[in-house]
């Protein structure tokens, strides 16, 4: 057996593909310390270390769920533990003047994240599927309700605040200006990502991938699949409590909403809407919710519910997440045959845009005749001002959604066809070679 296993061994990977490997990190580090250079805004600044932020929890989060299939509904309980033990730290370390600096406070939530995760995880961990979500469930919502219990530690609903620039300067840095916290939280950032991707290619790494998709099999060959979920817990763990501890920073304030659902909620949404099956996924994910969370709390009052049906718009159509579907297209990149399919999308664009303006226009009236009835009815959503109470507006929305659904059902068909089209031409190509 093991003669076998070393022939089916892939082989070392070449200089070329390591001088690619290492140059994408060494890029990744480039454009973090130039964009803050570009993007030189207090705004912009405050977005990207959110995105940080949202990146390290995401890749935690998918240890569970992409790596070892444990889809969790408390891993903002690691996160908000790492967060408030780090306000803490802070307070503590200031007021007692310890030559202990500010960036190595995350790694103080880190190991918050990891004991809880150790205390908390052998019994999460026992089972997978259904009954370990529920477990997690249990678990967050005991966390969140002790957070507005325990008020010494916790704090109440105003949580524990802190001041950041009373730590010990490093290089004469107060860490009080944002460019200085963008820096400490891009730094983090990137070493958690390479530490991440370093277990990924791990053995321990490639046994969770067996764990999540056969169980039994792992067991039959010598392994138990709980002390694996269980080491992937307590790295997930340590993780999330890094990013909980980042925000803390950030904000300076650590309150019972780093604990709740929401928090979790939202991890859960970034990480799947950017692709569970890659590394890169929870990157692109967290990236873009980010950004439209941003961006649809400018344009509209329910932002939320925009961003649910978005949600559940990639799991009914796009299970492998943004990253999936970009994925898909290397087929036809490297055939050379992506051109065949580029018309087809634009031609489907069209009466998906007139179907999703219908969409808005129908959920923007509807919320505003149940919500602001009283108010003046001329309103303005995503830029678009209208009357929520003009026949004209319910009678366009109207055909742009039914008008719009049966042609772009239209077309998408020619996108699939036209899709097959090229995808066949393509490997008749790969196989010519």
């Amino acid at each position: 057996m093991s003669d076998t296993i070393l022939r089916a061994a892939p082989p070392p990977p070449s200089a070329s593909d390591k001088a690619k490997f290492y140059g994408l990190w060494v890029a990744t580090a480039v454009l973090l310390i130039v964009l803050p250079k570009i993007f030189s805004s207090g705004g912009s600044l405050t977005t990207f270390c959110l995105i940080g932020i949202s990146i390290i929890f995401a890749l935690s989060y998918n240890i569970l769920l992409g790596q070892t299939g444990m889809l969790s509904f408390g891993h903002a309980v690691y996160y908000g533990l790492g967060g408030f033990l780090a306000i803490h730290a802070i307070n503590i370390i200031g007021g007692n003047k310890w030559p202990i600096p500010l960036p190595l406070i995350p790694l103080i939530g880190g190991l918050t994240g990891l004991v809880f995760a150790i205390l908390l995880g052998w019994v999460s961990t026992q089972r997978s599927g259904t009954a370990f979500a529920m477990i997690s469930l249990g678990v967050a919502e005991l966390v969140a309700s002790s957070a507005l219990i325990l008020r010494t530690f916790f704090g109440g609903e105003g949580g524990v605040s802190a001041n950041r620039t009373k730590l010990f300067r490093l290089f004469d840095w107060s860490f009080g200006p944002q460019i200085q916290i963008y820096y400490l939280v891009a730094a983090w950032t990137l070493l958690c990502m390479i530490a991440m991707y370093a277990l990924t290619r791990t053995p321990w790494g490639r046994m969770c991938n067996a764990v999540r998709d056969n169980p039994e099999r792992v067991q039959f060959v010598g392994y138990d699949p709980h002390v694996v979920r269980y080491i992937a817990f307590c790295f997930a763990g340590f993780f999330a409590g890094i990013a909980g501890a980042l925000a803390a920073i950030n904000f300076e304030i650590a309150n019972s909403a780093y604990l709740g659902a929401v928090q979790s909620g939202t991890v859960l949404f970034s990480t799947y809407i950017g692709g569970v099956g890659f590394f890169i996924g929870p990157v692109v994910g967290a990236i873009f919710v980010t950004f439209l969370s941003l961006g649809l709390s400018d344009l509209t009052s329910v932002w939320q519910l925009y961003f649910g049906l978005f949600f559940i718009l990639v799991v009914a159509f796009a299970p492998g997440g943004i990253t999936g579907l970009l994925m898909m297209h290397r087929p036809l990149i490297r055939g050379g045959t992506l051109g065949k399919v580029i018309p087809s999308y634009l031609v489907a664009i069209v009466p998906t845009l007139a179907l999703l303006i219908g969409l808005v226009l129908a959920i923007e009236s509807i919320v505003h005749h149940t919500m602001h009835s009283t108010e003046d009815p001329n309103i303005k959503a995503f830029g678009i001002p209208f009357n929520a109470s003009s026949p004209i507006t319910w009678a366009t929305s109207l055909i742009l959604i039914v008008g719009g659904f049966f042609v772009a059902r239209m077309t998408w068909k020619r996108v699939a066809a036209a899709w097959d089209e090229a995808l066949t031409v393509a490997r008749a190509k790969e196989m010519a070679v």
